[in-house]
């Protein structure tokens, strides 16, 4: 996989580019996890991703900042329901994979503690449930408040829902209850009801759910607690919050005044002694999967006494106390009758298998990913074999596996069954969506189309991006209308939008009498569109939504070339090395775009796609058409700051954060969103967290606003 932890890049640049990539995607996947219930990866790939990130950071640790999903628990509350904040943190659990990562975790835990060889210290061990966490708060020993764990600091407000779930009491009985406590757990469905559940949706010809998680997930998360209450959810109490007091100085003595308060807590848990007993109760547990009656994905291990647990305390999102030991994945083996191409919303060419269908861990698996070329054929992006040498061909029989219990994915071919007359499958390099050029970029695994301005795949999210807020800056076209004009046909590439306002006159239905419409917002629709006429040339190059091409490049390469109409010249008679020949460097007008400050072979390389992609030209006249850009602002030279590298952190009081990006870049400076040794100055406001306490440590120049703003006049 591209993203292991090696070969990290050389260039600061290209390292805060690819932390910023990696974040997203990241953060992407936890919304489709956490709040959708719906992933699209393998816990095998998110695992890659935040390795990757994690090394990253540590290389250049500038980059760290207190959003990073390093620093931050997976997940954000939903929008549908009240908010309410944890009395105390619900923090996630860093993984093993193995039994060395178990002897890894005992031993940072000894040495953490400065425990002797002979010292003995003890574990619980327990089923990781796979459900959705829940935090219930009590008072006087009454259940006042149920959130789900959310972003980990504040939650969704499901009380109602939570309170029909039959092993979650009401009002706590027995001795030691304390005056308030948050008890936390694991709702789940077991494997009867969702049996039942998805034997009532087929009989109504409704879609069925895909596993129990998910199904729980949406269940638990309905306005109507009456359908909660139908779905017959459970709860396994193991853990607890804010409390005035505790009954026991042990986790296990916790989870069994829990169970003396009436809640529900598993049977199978047990205290271990060494990593042997720890991996030796998780085999166990393993052969025993199938019958629990409800999903389980590993082994949760604990120390044992609380004043350890306080001791060893937590380090960014997790706990250094505990350590989550996922089991592998379920297998079966199928035959792959085809191999689909997928092109999704940024141009990413996704192979997909299409398998004759099998049941995988409970699930009918008929699709499973492909990741990319090289996976099929075998490698990684620099070659190396990750499947014995042997690539992926339509009508072998291959190996599945549901890896994370989720998502399908072929982990092996049964090369002794392949057909003699099988073929290598042949990757496309056009779009087969639009029939662009699908190029790779040096180092990377993925193939992307080159068509973004009219490729159908890529055309609702291309053109949100071309009205965001920091390119054409278009009120009042948010997602929800870009959509809706693009279904009817209205709006399929950017000129669209400056032709709409022509469009609508000569129709008879009338924008203003639309739904949702009226006189007032189609006005002001068609005014924010004709101030965009007039953007800065480096805000309508961003627009475009060329890879690698953020704001900052497109300020760099529109200073250097002055427009959109010499860059595209320029990018046609451009011609890059041939790796074939030794010494080759390209020709003058590739050396140019490379030579220009921040740019290199990798924006270049994807300037030049796009523009000599012939596909794009009438999008990309159509809409310099309709277009006036403004040039870009002089950048002063004589100014106290130019020249320097500034980076603004907090909260401004007298400007935005991008008015004050847009002043300083005009007097020369370059802006940074990291601390570095080569940042110059920090401007800090209100709430000024980690980047203000690098700085400090750097001995960096650090101002307050109003002495940013006396010192640039």
């Amino acid at each position: 996989m591209s993203d292991s932890p090696t070969s990290l890049p050389t260039d600061p640049q290209d390292a805060q580019a690819e932390h910023k990539r990696l974040a997203e995607e990241i953060r992407a996947h936890d919304k489709r996890y956490y709040e959708n219930d719906a992933p699209t990866v393998s816990d095998a790939e998110y695992d890659a991703l935040r390795k990757r990130l994690i090394a990253i950071e540590a290389e250049y640790p500038e980059l760290i900042t207190p959003d990073s999903p390093t620093q931050k628990v997976s997940g954000a509350p939903s929008e549908k329901f009240a908010k309410s904040k944890h009395g105390v943190p619900m923090l996630s659990l860093d993984n093993a994979f193995d039994a060395e990562d178990v002897e890894d975790f005992v031993g940072r835990v000894r040495r953490f503690l400065n425990l002797k060889p002979d010292d003995s210290i003890a574990f619980t061990a327990e089923p990781k449930i796979d459900g959705l966490s829940a935090n219930l708060r009590y008072e006087k020993g009454r259940f006042v408040l149920g959130l789900t764990r959310g972003d980990g600091e504040i939650g969704e407000n499901v009380t109602a829902n939570l309170r029909t779930i039959v092993d979650i009491p009401h009002v706590l009985k027995g001795e030691g209850i304390p005056d308030l406590i948050e008890i936390r757990g694991e709702v789940y469905m077991g494997h009867e009801e969702f049996r039942a559940f998805n034997a009532g949706q087929e009989a109504a010809g409704k879609p069925i759910a895909p596993n129990p998680r998910n199904l729980a997930g949406g269940s638990l998360r309905q306005l109507d607690a009456e359908i909660t209450r139908s779905r017959h959810l459970h709860f396994f109490a193991y853990a607890w919050g804010e409390n005035t007091s505790l009954p026991a100085d042990t986790q296990m003595g916790m989870v069994e005044a829990m169970r003396a308060w009436g809640f529900v807590t598993n049977p199978r848990m047990k205290r271990v002694n060494s990593p042997e007993e720890m991996v030796a109760y998780h085999t166990a547990l393993e052969t025993e999967r199938a019958l629990l009656g409800y999903d389980i994905d590993g082994v949760v291990y604990k120390v044992d006494r609380i004043d350890l647990q306080r001791r060893l305390g937590y380090v960014s999102r997790a706990p250094r106390w505990a350590i989550a030991h996922k089991f592998p994945a379920e297998q079966a083996t199928t035959l792959l009758n085809g191999i689909d191409i997928q092109v999704g919303r940024t141009g990413k060419l996704t192979p997909v298998a299409k398998l004759e269908p099998v049941t995988v861990g409970g699930v009918v698996v008929s699709n499973a990913t492909l990741h990319n070329e090289d996976f099929i054929h075998g490698v990684d992006s620099a070659g190396n074999s990750v499947r014995d040498g042997n690539d992926i061909r339509i009508g072998d029989t291959v190996v599945v596996q549901r890896a994370g219990d989720v998502i399908p994915q072929i982990v092996r071919v049964v090369v002794e069954k392949r057909s003699a007359d099988s073929k290598p499958f042949e990757f496309p390099e056009t779009c087969p969506v639009c029939g662009s050029h699908a190029v790779r970029e040096e180092g990377e695994s993925d193939r992307r189309c080159t068509g973004g301005l009219i490729c159908a795949a890529q055309q609702v999210e291309r053109l949100r991006h071309f009205v965001s807020r920091n390119a054409m800056d278009i009120e009042g076209l948010g997602e929800k209308q870009i959509q809706a004009f693009f279904e009817l046909n209205e709006m399929r590439e950017p000129a669209d939008i400056f032709r709409l306002q022509r469009k609508e006159e000569g129709q008879l239905q009338r924008l203003k009498n639309r739904e949702g419409w009226g006189e007032t917002s189609a006005r002001n629709l068609f005014a924010a569109i004709d101030d965009a006429r007039t953007r800065s040339v480096n805000r309508v190059l961003f627009a475009l939504g060329i890879r690698h091409i953020g704001e900052i490049n497109a300020k760099r390469l529109m200073r250097h070339y002055g427009s959109i109409e010499n860059l595209r010249a320029a990018a046609r008679t451009a011609v890059m090395p041939d790796a074939s020949v030794k010494g080759d460097k390209g020709n003058e007008a590739w050396q140019e775009m490379v030579d220009v400050p921040g740019i290199g072979s990798i924006v270049a390389e994807a300037v030049v796609d796009f523009f000599q992609e012939p596909k794009n030209d009438p999008a990309l006249d159509s809409l310099l058409a309709e277009l006036k850009p403004e040039p870009m602002e002089e950048v002063a030279r004589d100014t106290p700051v130019a020249g320097k590298t500034v980076v603004f952190t907090g909260t401004l009081e007298k400007m935005t954060r991008d008015e004050a990006k847009a002043q300083a870049e005009r007097l020369g400076a370059k802006v940074s969103g990291s601390v570095s040794k080569k940042t110059d100055v920090v401007v800090a406001g209100p709430g000024a967290g980690s980047k203000l306490t690098q700085a400090t440590a750097l001995g960096i120049q650090v101002l307050t606003e109003d002495e940013w703003l006396a010192l640039v006049g």
